[in-house]
């Protein structure tokens, strides 16, 4: 190699040096990439037919794999001409730093490809998504953690290739308790999101799509990263809370063991319907119905007013939206059933006895002043 270097000196010596390291750079470069062309070439060609994670590997790696032979072929050409101690320093450090790029690029790229291989076995729009939405919350939470520590990893090896960065470095851990009580308290609240983030993983309070109650809103977790869940609401509307919204404040999860359940319709009767044809008939609706899954359909006096008697029923639902559909088909024909065949049954204020009091009271005092004028 050192042969090389010195023949190849000698043969350019007749021209200045500046041109001989910009042509040697310049061709190095166009080296490097017809050299990623064909290594991208032969890997496509490799992993025609394999599995999808390999495809994937390759198809998504060909950017860090361009600036990895560009680094190699660069360092190659500076290795060989003839640059100054300053240039050359300056270059060999780029190379460096492109060097460091390169590892935690091709981590990042390798870690997204492996999580979306994993969760293509995972089906969301299942009926019992139950286990699917386990597993797809661990892993985009565990990946946007990952992704954050192989960047601030990277960045933290880049500047600790300058010299000034590394005796900062030094002086920071000569006062390090100083230093950590400022740096935690600076960082409080992304630390905080951090652990958060970390702790849902494990405990699993949410999950993608489930249905909760938020702020007295119902709405599905549509994304979560590793700082805030998107809750996307009934209406299309999004609402943003913090990861450590979900660890300090009550919230209601419809689905946290299972996707099923059981919905509430109330209605108000006068006393003379017969509750044993509204059971009838609500069984009725149920048995007809695609939404119900089969398991609950109850009918119950639950309470006494007055003027009216509170019916509940309960129906069940494989899912919230569906569970929601169906206590809405329930009262429509319902309702239906009541104006059909027991229209006096409906809730009515009676006030015939005041109502002719009153009109007699009227009368009496109208035909007094009749008389009287």
């Amino acid at each position: 190699m050192d042969q090389f270097i010195a023949d190849f000196r000698a043969y350019t010596d007749w021209l200045p040096n500046w041109v001989v390291s910009i042509a040697v750079l310049v061709l190095a470069l166009f080296v490097g990439l017809a050299l990623h062309r064909f290594v991208f070439r032969i890997f496509t060609r490799v992993v025609e037919n394999k599995d999808l994670f390999w495809r994937s590997l390759v198809s998504r790696g060909k950017r860090p794999l361009k600036l990895a032979i560009l680094t190699f072929t660069l360092s190659f050409a500076v290795s060989i001409a003839p640059l100054g101690p300053e240039p050359a320093g300056f270059v060999r450090h780029l190379l460096l730093l492109c060097f460091i790029l390169v590892l935690g690029w091709s981590a990042k790229a390798a870690l997204h490809i492996w999580m979306t291989v994993y969760l293509r076995r995972f089906k969301l729009d299942a009926e019992d998504n139950l286990l699917a939405r386990t597993h797809v919350t661990q892993s985009r939470i565990g990946e946007r953690i990952g992704s954050f520590m192989i960047v601030a990893l990277t960045i933290a090896a880049m500047l600790m290739t300058f010299p000034a960065v590394q005796q900062y470095g030094v002086s920071v851990l000569a006062s390090a308790g100083v230093a950590g009580i400022v740096l935690g308290l600076a960082l409080q609240p992304m630390l905080k999101n951090i652990f958060a983030g970390i702790q849902l993983a494990i405990t699993q309070p949410i999950r993608i799509d489930d249905a909760l109650i938020v702020e007295g809103e119902w709405g599905n977790v549509e994304e979560i990263t590793s700082t805030y869940v998107v809750v996307k609401l009934w209406d299309w509307r999004r609402m943003i809370l913090p990861l450590s919204y979900f660890i300090e404040t009550p919230f209601q999860n419809w689905t946290r063991e299972g996707s099923a359940l059981i919905g509430t319709v109330m209605i108000y009767l006068d006393y003379s319907v017969p509750v044993s044809a509204i059971r009838k008939r609500v069984e009725e609706i149920a048995n007809e119905s695609k939404i119900w899954d089969r398991r609950v359909v109850n009918v119950q006096v639950t309470d006494f007013t007055e003027s009216v008697m509170q019916i509940r029923i309960l129906v069940s639902a494989a899912s919230a939206p569906k569970t929601f559909d169906m206590r809405c088909e329930m009262r429509e024909k319902i309702i239906d059933f009541i104006q059909r065949e027991y229209p006096a049954a409906l809730p009515r204020v009676r006030a015939e006895g005041a109502a002719n009091a009153n009109g007699v009271a009227v009368m009496d005092g109208m035909r007094q002043q009749a008389f009287s004028n």
